[in-house]
Parts: C-alpha cells; structure tokens; sequence
C-alpha cells in the first residue's frame, strides 16, 4: 500500500518521528538497512534503548507503519524524512556516511514534487551542498524547482511522553530551514501535521546551525558546572544549595547540574571542515571527559577516609544508563566508571531497573538482584543515575557507604560529588 511518509534510518531519532507520524494518521514506512532491527519492529518487539515501548510499537504496526528494507519503497512517497546517524568521526568531525548513504538509496528513487527532509546533526551547509548534490546528481531532478528540500534539527526529549507522541515532537516548536520559500512552506505543511508551533528559519545553513548551537550549549554549560562541582568540593561549598538559590534568579541563569560525565546521543562538534576548532566548546570536552576519572578519584578516597582500599574493595553502582527512567545507555559514564574502578582492583557489580545485562570489556559485570542487601553488603554504593524507583533515604540508610553523584539524597544523608 502507499504511504506519505518514508522515514530513512530508524535509530533513536527516526523511530519516535515514525511513531508521532503514525499516530498522527501520517501513513509512514520505516525503512532501514538492518534487517533483524526491522524484524524485531515488525514483530511488536521495542528497541534497545527503551525510546519506545512495546505496546507503542504494536499501536503502530496495528496502525498501518511499515517497517521496510527495500529501497523502492523510497519512490512511493510524498515526503522523506532522512534520520541517519552521524556519530562523531576520530578528527572530531561528525561522520556523514550513513547520510550521504541514505541520500544515494532515495536519489535513485526520488520523484518530482517529493519534499525531502534532513533531521540528522551536519555541518553548516550540508543540505544545500553535498545532500542536494547527491539527490540531484542520483536523480536528475533540481531541488527548489522538481522537488523540495529543507533542514529541520532533530529535538528529542527521550524518556518524556505527552499523548500523542514524545514530549518533544509534539510541544517544541519545530525549526525550518527551506532551500527556497517554497520549500520551506512544504516542510512547514508537513510538520504541522505533528506539532503545535513551526519556526522558519532564514535557510537551511541556519536551521542547521540552530542543532549545532543546541547541543554545544548544553555541553559547555554542563561542563561549567562540573567544573564548578569540583571547585566547591575543595572549597567545602554545598553546590547543590547553591544551585538552589541561584536558580531562583528570573533572569541571566539557567541552572544546570553536574553529574558523572556526560552522555546521550547529542555529540558536540569541536570543529567543522575547513574551520578551526571551536576552543570554547574544545575546553568543555575535556573538561566533561575527566569527570569519571573524577568520580573514581573521590570514590578511592571516601574508602581510604574510612579505612579502605578500592584494591579488593566491593563497589555497587546504580544506575547505569545515560538518562533517569530510560534503558538508553548511549555515552552514559558508568562504562568508564566501571573500568577505572576494574583497574584498581575493586569488583563491581551494578543495579538498574532498566538494565539486565551488561558487559564491561567483554565481561559480564555482576547484577544486584536485591538492591537493599547488595548496598548493605557493599564497601561503598555509587549513585550514578537517579531512576525515580530508587528509594534513596533508605538506600542512604542500607548502604555502608553511598557516594551520590546527581545530587538526589537529602543533604547529610550521602556523600555528594
């Protein structure tokens, strides 16, 4: 059956777009190339990562969604929204293969009068350069003139749900960035099928801007305060009262929180092609990435204060994915956490409600099947994640020894990064 909508790359970002589409009554087909993750959506199984539910994704196979992996269902759509990833590449660039894949599998199918739409994270000047040169050149069709091509950036409040669709596809205003006006008017067309507010933006090197602008401000942001974590710790500062009262200011703050690193699918970008390195955001990377070494630092010297070594030492750590409430572990901390910790001779094991099984060198990492008696048994318990199951004034009772790395326990009742 034909569909209106073709979402290219069913990742974190795309899936919940198929998802809000469907139950917008968009006709959507999935298509991606890995064929078992396509098997397990079409069977009603959720993703790894916890971004949908499973009874989110039988809704939507029960509603019409089509997961596919043959191309020439590219050739049958009125809009195609590519979702590829675009992970960061060793030079500290973003690594666009999966997109100019994406790009080449809907060239050769593109029909006149097809809008198509780039979401994944790119550089300043992708989708008026190489993007629309690879659709123009597989297709022999001109954007702006046969069809129509915009950039809007992904925005994704994974883990948050409205009805109808996550948090941040149906309330955040979606950015539009067209290679001519009336691109940009089909893409608005589009997206009002699934949002409340669309925002034009002047072109698409803006919109495209506007991603890269985003995630980098989280990341200085979070690593100012990190740093400022440290600094209060040496200074014998409550951060987290400080925060506190700061955060009351009505204007010139936006309180952010440290935490044990930095994780999540939004990668900064330190540099693009052909530019130098954006120092500011340079600094807060290697800033965020000490974090965990941090956190490993203060856990060796909590277990000294109270006669212990980590050599041999038995360390739990809570919570180990990226996000609270969610199964996505992408970039989460605990990995590193779990290594250093490893290389100090401590054996750890972890508990968290969203995660089963999980390996650290290859290693299975023991699981806690009783939080209580495992924080009782432990040398000292690591709160690196506050999912909202966590009982933590009487974790903060149990445990020996309880290091909370987010701030979530009372003040007195842990010791806080």
């Amino acid at each position: 059956m034909p569909a209106d909508l073709a979402v290219i790359g069913l990742g974190h970002h795309g899936l919940p777009l198929a998802q809000a589409a469907t139950a917008a009554g968009v006709a959507t087909v999935g298509y991606d190339t890995d064929p078992r993750a396509l098997a397990e959506l079409a069977a009603g199984r959720p993703p790894v990562d916890g971004s949908l539910t499973a009874a989110e994704i039988r809704r939507m196979v029960s509603s019409g969604f089509r997961p596919a992996t043959d191309p020439a269902e590219l050739g049958r759509v009125r809009t195609a929204v590519i979702c590829a990833p675009t992970p960061p590449a060793p030079d500290g660039t973003l690594d666009l293969t999966a997109v100019t894949d994406a790009a080449r599998a809907l060239a050769a199918r593109l029909r006149p009068h097809t809008t198509v739409l780039l979401e994944s994270p790119v550089p300043p000047g992708t989708t008026e350069g190489p993007l629309r040169e690879l659709l123009e050149a597989g297709s022999g069709l001109r954007a702006g003139r046969d069809f129509h091509l915009a950039y809007s950036p992904g925005r994704l409040d994974p883990g948050s749900r409205l009805q109808g669709g996550t948090r941040g596809l149906a309330t955040a205003p979606k950015v539009i960035g067209g290679l001519t006006p009336a691109c940009t008017e089909s893409a608005a067309a589009f997206y009002g099928r699934l949002t409340d507010k669309v925002v034009r933006a002047r072109g698409p090197r803006e919109a495209e801007t506007v991603k890269l602008l985003e995630t980098n401000f989280r990341h200085v942001n979070i690593a100012l305060v990190n740093e400022m974590a440290v600094l209060c710790h040496e200074l014998g500062v409550d951060l987290w009262d400080v925060i506190r009262c700061a955060e009351t200011k009505p204007f010139g703050f936006q309180a952010f929180r440290p935490g044990p690193g930095v994780g999540g699918h939004g990668v900064p970008v330190e540099r693009l092609p052909g530019h130098g390195p954006l120092r500011l955001v340079e600094l807060a990377g290697q800033v965020n990435e000490r974090m965990p070494q941090y956190v490993v630092q203060r856990s060796a010297t909590l277990l000294n204060e109270h006669g212990k070594s980590a050599r041999g030492a038995r360390i739990l750590l809570l919570g180990i994915t990226y996000k609270p409430d969610l199964a996505d572990r992408q970039g989460a901390p605990a990995d590193e956490i779990a290594r250093r910790l490893m290389d100090l001779g401590a054996a750890v094991s972890f508990h968290d409600p969203y995660v089963t099984d999980w390996r650290v060198r290859d290693l299975p990492v023991p699981r806690a099947d009783s939080l209580y008696e495992a924080a009782a048994h432990a040398d000292l318990t690591i709160l690196l994640q506050h999912h909202r199951t966590y009982d933590l004034q009487g974790l903060s009772v149990k445990a020996q020894l309880l290091l909370d790395t987010r701030g979530a326990t009372p003040a007195g009742a842990a010791h806080r990064l």
